[in-house]
Order: structure tokens, then C-alpha cells, then sequence
């Protein structure tokens, strides 16, 4: 199976380029991992509620464009399912057996993703309430898959 991520932005600080090379290095493994980052929008502090908008539908058409007809796309929400790691796993693994072959995650900027990526979106993902740096939820979903993949091979994983 593919694997791609787009996001949005550059990662620059090196702990995260170092896990993220970590788990792509573990998820050649499993599958062919791609990883595309469009380039974001500068965000004024106290920017209007139009500017966000703006902001968020520039990046968002960044977004399409990197996304092909033929894959299953997943966003990741605040407002999206929330799956336990075997959920999860499971999930990638039916989408594999319905002859999905190429899964597509989101993640968007520092004002989420533009209701357009969403209404693209197979499915909405959710790993909390709670907001995290977007830089840093790339890490905790290479993460994630890299379990998802070691559960649908029966391997050993932390619970």
C-alpha cells in the first residue's frame, strides 16, 4: 500500500525531522511511504475571521492539487472520528482488502484545514480535543501508522 502525507509547512526544528526520518525508516517495512509539504501562509496575529479564511483557502487549494482521484483521503480533524490504535489498524487494513491502494493523510496549518479539503475527505481523524502543533502531529501519525502496521502483522507493540 501508499501511504502519502501532505501537510502544510516545513518542518524546521530537528528532533521532529530526526523521528519523522525514524519512522520512515521503520515504515519502509510496511509499505511505500510519500510525504508532501505545501508551503503555508504567513498568518497575521488578531487576523480577521475573512483573513483566516483567506489564509486557510490558499493553502487548501495547495492542498487538492497535490491529491489524485484514485485515493482515499483522510483528514485529520479536531471534529473527525476518534479510532483507538487498533480501530485504526483495522480500518487501513479494510481499506486494503476493499482494494484501496493508496491512502492519503491531511494535515493542515495553524488554522486547519478549508471546509473544500473536507468535503474531499473520505474520512475525518481525530487524535483529541485537544490542538497540537501541526508540526508535531506529523510525528504522533507517523507514529500511529507505524503501530497500525505493526498490529495487522500480529507484531509486538506497546500498549
Amino acid at each position: 500500500m501508499k501511504i502519502t502525507l501532505i501537510t502544510v509547512g516545513k518542518i524546521k526544528e530537528r528532533y521532529l525531522r530526526d523521528a519523522i526520518a525514524e519512522y520512515t525508516k521503520r515504515l519502509s517495512k510496511y509499505c511505500k511511504l510519500e510525504m508532501i509539504e505545501v508551503e503555508d501562509e504567513k498568518t497575521p496575529h488578531h487576523a480577521s475571521e475573512a483573513v483566516d479564511k483567506a489564509i486557510q483557502d490558499k493553502e487548501g487549494e495547495r492542498i487538492l492539487k497535490q491529491i489524485r482521484e484514485d485515493t482515499y483521503v483522510v483528514a485529520l480533524a479536531i471534529k473527525g472520528s476518534r479510532l483507538t490504535s487498533e480501530q485504526m489498524a483495522k480500518k487501513i487494513e479494510q481499506l486494503g482488502v476493499q482494494g484501496v491502494s493508496h491512502i492519503v493523510f491531511l494535515i493542515g496549518g495553524s488554522l486547519g484545514l478549508s471546509k473544500e479539503v473536507l468535503k474531499r475527505a473520505n474520512y475525518e481523524l481525530s487524535f483529541s480535543d485537544m490542538t497540537f502543533p501541526h508540526q508535531l502531529m506529523k510525528v504522533i501519525l507517523l507514529e500511529q501508522i507505524y503501530r497500525c502496521y505493526r498490529i495487522i502483522q500480529g507484531e509486538p507493540y506497546h500498549k
